[in-house]
């Protein structure tokens, strides 16, 4: 159990001034800021707080739909939230990005800078198997025995 004397907060082991300084560097940190529609600065000091005392549970405030709709709110179906909760877990929330379209990776095509680079299969087709079938039964026979031929 816990050594603490009760009331004590238990929260960061370096000063809170080098933290700040490295959250409000961290570009990661304005994305997420950017992405609740926090000013960096703000989101920042939230954080700073939280973690400052870590026994602080964050504020969660339930009102009507009906509520919603009356401040200017969006209100949202069960479906549509399943969908952002998916996308979210998926990385296709605007300001994640796709990380696939990072790599600039699209199968089967060979545009760009990859176009005059070697290819093992330069055709674009589907490898053929041997056409001779005793060639076949002797591949098939490596590999059942767990063989690829003489070693050296």
């Amino acid at each position: 159990m816990s050594q603490q004397a009760p009331g004590k907060k238990r929260g960061l082991s370096r000063p809170v001034e080098v933290v700040r300084a490295e959250l409000l560097k961290d570009p990661e940190t304005k994305r997420i800021a950017d992405a609740v529609g926090m000013k960096l600065e703000d989101y920042v000091e939230l954080v700073l707080e939280y973690a400052q005392d870590k026994d602080k549970e964050p504020m969660l405030n339930v009102v009507s739909d009906e509520e919603l709709k009356a401040n200017g709110f969006p209100v949202h179906t069960v479906e549509e939230v399943g969908e952002f909760l998916v996308a979210g877990a998926k990385g296709e929330l605007p300001g994640q990005g796709n990380p696939f379209a990072k790599s600039e990776f699209e199968a089967g095509k060979s545009s760009g800078a990859a176009a005059n680079k070697p290819a093992l299969n330069p055709t674009g087709e589907a490898p053929k198997a041997p056409q001779d079938e005793a060639k076949r039964q002797e591949l098939m026979d490596q590999l059942k025995k767990g063989g690829g031929g003489t070693r050296g």
